[in-house]
């Protein structure tokens, strides 16, 4: 089992930056990748960006990329979701979520193991 805990959310206006935490605990050394998805009310869970545990991959979407980075601290087992420029449109609770096995990362149901959530509110 693979436990995951976001923190950092918050309110903040457009154009400003939140960066998000997600530390990893458990059996870490079965996640092959880590990712990040966001969920506004009345919509589906969206694909924000993921990484393979070791770093050697980054999946981005074109709607985060040059906006939204991802990294990781190896010795906290923690990986991060640095936001810039954000939007009111970016307003939902971010999630992120841990894959067991190697395989396609950009959907939901591609992940074994998912934190609380985080709300993120982004103002005009």
């Amino acid at each position: 089992q693979v436990q995951l805990i976001e923190s950092g959310g918050g309110l903040v206006q457009a154009g400003g930056s939140l960066r998000l935490s997600c530390a990893a605990s458990g059996r870490t050394f079965s996640i092959y990748a880590l990712g990040w998805f966001r969920q506004a009310p009345g919509k589906e869970r969206e694909f924000v960006l993921a990484r393979t545990w070791n770093g050697s991959r980054t999946y981005y979407p074109a709607s985060a990329k040059g906006r939204f980075t991802i990294s990781r601290d190896n010795a906290k087992n923690t990986v991060y979701l640095q936001m810039n420029s954000l939007k009111p449109e970016d307003t939902a609770v971010y999630y992120c979520a841990a894959k067991g096995d190697y395989g396609m990362v950009l959907g939901p149901g591609d992940y074994d193991y998912w934190g609380q959530g985080t709300q993120v509110t982004v103002s005009s």
